[in-house]
């Protein structure tokens, strides 16, 4: 598999694509006045405690104050009954040390942890935890073996003292020492800059601050096939190919200003592909399709066969689309950047065989995510559970809003409804004041009900209430809106 890495810098916003053969499977997007703060640590200051939730509200210097768990601050047994309350570890007014977790979305502040991580390439150095671990995406026992022998090796090879744990990342397998040793360098000075700030800085104010995101991508998602990395900024160009030569001098060849007439993200139709992200509806090659359905509790998948009717059989067909959607659904989940719970509706199988592909398939597919995923097999009611690890906006959050007219709920109320609406509202009018006409103020599609279909109850409501109505189109309206003037 060959991938290539797209970034589109303006001085506004930060673009970044991932392209695994020739098909874009995730979109970065971070824009200068809301650039994400997952990974940054600040001083704060506890505002309220709530012991009913066993979390507290703590001002990082945000418009809205973020939130902390219990389980989140200080030492915390592993046994839940031994959990000190809330108000035995923190009390309002009180400076705290914190790193963000979770970016705010929708109207929940950003989730904060008093321990402490900070991440390099290869490791993540946790200074408050004394144990070492290696990622669990490196299956191999042999490669974890040899990686935890690198890290003590590497820790006893540094002048600086070493306190504190590492984790080693999926990116560290196959890497010498020296690699391990020049990372674990990096991260004990990075520690040490930031333990000097930490005395000194008031509350709230940022500590640390995390890379920038074409920094960061480079740091994160940069892999052996990932064949190159094109940049459209050569100012930010140069800065990539200098951070790449001191931290992944791998890199520094696949590193390539691009400077072509036609914009970056042309390129193998990524601003078609993220358009197409942004619809409740994907179409499958086969004909099927999935209706993808996003809320606040959790993201519902269903699969459909559409036009597909197959060559062999009804259970032929199903198992082909369904095959066909978990490979896709997994693609969705990463572009989309979907998190939280997700369930699958898959098209009933008979075949249990069937069913146990399509879900190693979904598996399979997931493998390749960045975001700590969890399969949890199918339910009692045949639909497909699943969790993402949900850590920024997704791409619906970041670039759109609720529409003005629904409120966000996806459909309007019918112009007849309306209609019906304001008629009661002219006789809730009437009983309370004493007009003597009625001007009503309502959309196109509204008026012209009323004058024609409704014109019937119209004249009937004006001879019970003995008064006139009269009615004015406002084009501006939307069609749920109206205006009942008393004249």
């Amino acid at each position: 598999m060959s991938g290539e890495v797209l970034i589109n810098l303006t001085p506004m916003e930060t673009r970044v694509a991932v392209v695994e053969n020739g098909v874009l499977q995730e979109a970065f997007i971070e824009r200068a006045r809301r650039r994400g703060i997952v990974g940054n640590i600040y001083q704060g200051k506890v505002v309220r405690v709530l012991p009913g939730m066993q979390a507290a509200f703590v001002d990082i210097g945000l418009s809205r104050a973020a939130f902390i768990h219990a389980h989140d601050v200080g030492e915390h047994s592993a046994n839940g009954d031994d959990q000190p309350s809330i108000s035995q570890l923190l009390h309002e007014g009180q400076s705290l040390v914190v790193q963000v977790t979770k970016d705010p979305i929708g109207s929940k502040g950003a989730r904060l942890t008093t321990h402490l991580s900070v991440p390099s390439r290869y490791l993540v150095y946790m200074p408050d935890s004394p144990h070492n671990g290696v990622s669990q995406r490196i299956e191999d026992e042999t490669e974890r073996e040899r990686l935890r022998g690198l890290v003590e090796e590497a820790a006893a090879e540094q002048q600086i003292e070493v306190t504190g744990g590492f984790i080693v990342r999926t990116a560290a397998e196959g890497v010498t020492l020296e690699e391990m040793v020049a990372d674990m360098h990096f991260l004990l000075r990075l520690w040490r800059k930031v333990s000097e700030r930490r005395l000194t800085a008031p509350a709230p104010s940022v500590i640390y601050d995390d890379l920038p995101l074409f920094m960061r991508t480079l740091r994160d998602v940069m892999r052996d096939d990932i064949e190159k990395v094109r940049i459209d900024s050569r100012e930010n160009h140069v800065k990539l190919v200098e951070f790449a030569k001191e931290f992944m001098p791998s890199a520094v060849g696949r590193i390539e200003h691009y400077a072509g007439e036609r914009p970056i993200f042309d390129l193998y139709s990524v601003e078609d592909e993220i358009q197409k992200a942004l619809a409740r509806k994907v179409q499958l090659k086969s004909g099927g399709y999935l209706v993808i359905d996003p809320t606040e509790a959790m993201t519902t998948i269903d699969v459909n066969t559409g036009a597909y009717v197959g060559h062999r059989n009804l259970e032929e067909t199903i198992f082909k689309t369904n095959l066909e959607a978990a490979t896709a659904i997994a693609r969705q989940l990463r572009l989309r950047n979907l998190g939280g719970i997700i369930i699958i509706d898959f098209i009933d199988m008979v075949d249990t065989e069937h069913q146990r592909q399509v879900l190693r398939m979904l598996e399979k597919s997931l493998e390749r995510d960045h975001a700590k995923t969890k399969c949890t097999g199918v339910t009692e009611l045949g639909l497909v559970q699943l969790t993402r690890k949900r850590t920024r906006e997704s791409l619906e959050q970041t670039l759109c809003e609720p529409c003005p007219s629904c409120q966000g709920r996806g459909t309007l109320k019918t112009p007849e409804s309306v209609c019906y609406e304001i008629f009661r509202e002219i006789l809730r009018e009437e009983r309370a004041y004493n007009a003597e006409t009625y001007a009503v103020l309502a959309p196109q599609a509204v008026v012209d009900r009323l004058l024609d279909e409704e014109s019937a109850a119209v004249a009937d409501l004006e001879e019970f209430i003995g008064k006139t109505i009269r009615f004015q189109v406002e084009t501006h309206y939307s069609q749920e809106q109206y205006d009942i003037v008393l004249m």
